[in-house]
């Protein structure tokens, strides 16, 4: 994969940026990360003002130590940020990454935002990154979050059991999803379909 910098570019598009995750934009996240359903499926509760704090501290920590690229999801319209994602678990020497930590605001669930933040970030793992696989995991219970990854053409590939404590000892098993080279052509167009949809709203 390129550089350090090519990996935490700023991705325009027309609903929401996506720029790299900075000190300025702490306090818009905890306002938009406040209802506890953002983060019900997520390792920790940071709805609480103490534990965003840590979460976001954690979140900086991992990109200072080059492990991770977080980006605020800024809606374009208002300027606002109104979630978070990243790369992570990065493998520049097998050409692969994650896409994870993705969360918004409810006043944003289903309303083109998600689609169109894993477009920009797909494109650019496959285009600029020539990743061959990009992939995803979410709690084997979040049906929602499944649903959305099948929806945009992700892979199901299994369910790692018992593969994460969360949340004061509770055992997580975890489902994966990927998007390979192969499957990107058809995954983008389905994406670009599902995003004039909203448009056409």
């Amino acid at each position: 994969m390129p550089d350090w910098e090519q990996l935490r570019p700023t991705l325009d598009g027309e609903l929401v940026r996506l720029e790299p995750l900075g000190p300025e934009h702490a306090e818009a996240l905890r306002k938009a990360g406040r209802d506890p359903e953002v983060w019900r499926w997520m390792p920790l509760n940071a709805s609480l003002p103490e534990l965003f704090e840590r979460w976001f501290e954690s979140m900086a920590a991992e990109c200072e130590a080059h492990r991770q690229v977080s980006f605020a999801t800024i809606d374009r319209p208002s300027g606002t940020p109104i979630g978070h994602t990243s790369y992570m678990a990065l493998r520049p020497e097998h050409r692969g990454l994650e896409i994870g930590w993705t969360w918004l605001s409810p006043d944003h669930w289903r309303g083109g935002a998600n689609i169109e933040s894993k477009l920009l970030l797909l494109d650019h793992a496959f285009d600029v990154l020539e990743c061959i696989r990009v992939e995803f995991k979410t709690d084997a219970l979040n049906q929602r979050s499944r649903k959305a990854l099948e929806g945009i053409g992700a892979k199901f590939e299994g369910v790692l059991r018992s593969h994460m404590i969360v949340r004061s000892e509770v055992i997580r098993d975890s489902a994966y999803y990927s998007v390979i080279a192969a499957d990107w052509p058809a995954v983008r167009e389905r994406l670009q379909t599902r995003l004039e949809a909203h448009r056409a709203e």
